[in-house]
């Protein structure tokens, strides 16, 4: 990673949730990791409007506020009523950076970017990881079937070794000679 970390990582690896199967942060700490009001962000945020489609951002239901609040124990009755919570995904994050022009929000947003293209890795290294272990998993199965087939064949064997009759042998006697 190149040039030194504003914030530390644990802090922003903190504050991404994980809503309507998005990664996404919250207008609120995004605000605090940015160091301007929530009320500037959404502001800027709502003039620019055209930059956020829903897959950039979202407002969050009062549903899911009210469930994201009784998970995260920081969030406090009556703060955040008037208006919904923004989520902003990866893409949104990024975009925040052209509407929010101070330096340390560009700092923190590159810092951000970074966070989320590491937390993308380790998932992708994970399914790698998962896949290798179902395959191994497979072959395994694969292997105890055929073990039991082997020892299947060698039980008939030997029932058949001991049912036997013994054979009467033929040739020459070398005694006789």
């Amino acid at each position: 990673m190149t040039g030194e970390s504003v914030i530390p990582d644990e802090i922003i690896m903190n504050q991404i949730y994980y809503i309507r199967g998005h990664k996404v942060m919250l207008d609120t700490d995004l605000a605090g990791l940015y160091e301007v009001e929530n009320k500037q962000l959404k502001r800027q945020v709502r003039r620019n409007a055209e930059r956020f489609p829903d897959d950039f951002m979202f407002e969050l239901t009062s549903n899911e506020y009210n469930s994201l609040r009784s998970q995260i124990g920081t969030l406090k009755r009556g703060e955040h009523v008037k208006y919904l919570p923004m989520a902003f995904t990866e893409q949104g994050v990024s975009m925040l950076s052209s509407v929010l022009n101070s330096s340390k929000a560009i700092k923190v947003n590159i810092q951000i970017i970074r966070i989320f293209t590491r937390i993308r890795q380790m998932l992708m290294d994970n399914t790698e990881l998962r896949l290798e272990i179902e395959k191994i998993k497979g072959k395994l199965d694969n292997q105890d079937k055929n073990m039991e087939i082997v020892f299947r064949y060698l039980d008939e064997l030997l029932e058949k070794k001991i049912d036997a009759k013994p054979r009467k042998r033929i040739g020459y006697k070398s005694d006789d000679l």
